[in-house]
């Protein structure tokens, strides 16, 4: 499992400053630690969509998916997966006992997590899109709850829609915090069509308005696009 550390530095703030050698050490450490103590799961499941239903797009018989960002996401595509990943449940409990002895290694410990689930999620899509190339479609990029106008509480519903709960033991609070913590679920849609893969941009992201990079003018990874 990858984790880059010139990511890790960024999520951290860092602008180029000269770094202390006790801080490259121990975030050194803390990427190690999350590889070690990280058990990377993810599943997918293809759905067909239909675009018939006033209250949004359906997937499968009964995924309503409402907003009209998601509907230009998926814009030419009429099957999608819907995809699920997490680093499983020791991440959690490692970053919580940080907290109670060692805050700056818990901060670090949690952005390495950060960047390790993302790196799941690379994963994943690169399996996707090399299964669906060989079979002539193209895939779209990734998109999850909370994003644009589409909502955050399908999370709950997502989840039970692929069964992730018993296939990676996924789930989420009603407040549609995801358990473990380190998780995603998103959708990627497929055609034999040229997809038009836009740049997603800050006005359209739901942390427009307390975005560190942003103010800072510095691109965030739903920006930037393309992994190492």
């Amino acid at each position: 499992m990858k984790i880059r550390k010139s990511e890790v530095l960024r999520y951290l703030g860092y602008k180029g400053q000269k770094l202390d050698e006790r801080l490259v050490k121990l975030i050194e450490d803390c990427i190690k630690e999350i590889q070690k103590i990280a058990n990377p799961h993810y599943i997918y499941q293809e759905c067909r969509i239909d675009w018939r239903q006033k209250k949004g797009i359906v997937l499968g018989k009964d995924l309503v998916l409402s907003g009209e960002d998601i509907k230009h996401h998926l814009k030419g595509c009429d099957k999608c997966f819907v995809l699920a990943a997490t680093l499983g449940p020791e991440v959690d409990r490692q970053i919580k006992n940080y907290q109670l002895v060692d805050m700056t290694r818990a901060v670090i410990l949690d952005t390495c997590a950060s960047e390790a689930i993302e790196g799941v999620c690379d994963d994943a899509q690169r399996e996707i899109e090399k299964i669906m190339m060989q079979k002539g479609y193209n895939i779209t990029s990734r998109f999850s709850p909370g994003y644009g106008d589409l909502p955050i509480h399908l999370q709950l519903k997502i989840l039970s829609y692929i069964n992730a709960p018993s296939k990676i033991g996924l789930t989420s609070t009603r407040d549609s915090l995801l358990i473990p913590r380190k998780s995603v679920t998103a959708f990627i849609g497929y055609s034999k069509k040229v997809l038009q893969k836009e740049e997603k941009s800050c006005n359209s992201c739901n942390a427009y308005e307390f975005c560190k990079f942003r103010k800072e003018t510095i691109d965030c990874e739903c920006i930037q696009g393309n992994r190492e």
